[in-house]
């Protein structure tokens, strides 16, 4: 069968970044004149709130709907489990992974040539390349092992 079908732990991460949403909107309304770290903790809250709000209630729901029904739990476990539908994953993976080096190429550009501070730029500087040393690590780890 599938690895966790537990509904309660995502019901409980949903209320979580609901709340966790909530909250970043709340300190953004009631805080407009915030300072240092409080100017960014309202978007930062809200970020990681929808993530985690939005990730968690499409698990939650999925996962009730196969504890329902047994043959649309086979039914997904066969399809994915299915080489075609791997292959294809891993095919829109490889050019997503592709697209985003080129948008992340032009964004620490854009940033540069407008003159934003050094340590966004290299923020993403960093991030660019650390995605790019991990495919390079994965290249060299899967070269050894087939």
């Amino acid at each position: 069968m599938m690895k966790n079908n537990s509904v309660g732990k995502h019901v409980v991460l949903v209320v979580f970044g609901l709340i966790l949403l909530i909250s970043g909107l709340l300190l953004l309304i009631f805080l407009p004149d915030a300072h240092g770290v409080m100017l960014t903790l309202p978007y930062i809250c809200i970020g990681i709130g929808a993530g985690i709000f939005g990730g968690n209630l499409g698990t939650a729901i999925k996962n009730h709907h196969i504890k329902k029904d047994p043959t649309l739990a086979k039914q997904i476990e066969i399809e994915e489990k299915d080489e075609r539908n791997i292959v294809i994953n891993s095919r829109a993976k490889a050019k997503s992974y592709d697209l985003m080096l080129m948008v992340f190429s032009a964004l620490i550009l854009t940033f540069a040539f407008m003159q934003v501070d050094l340590y966004v730029v290299l923020t993403l500087v960093a991030a660019y390349l650390f995605i790019v040393f991990s495919m390079v690590f994965y290249i060299y780890k899967y070269n050894k092992e087939m």
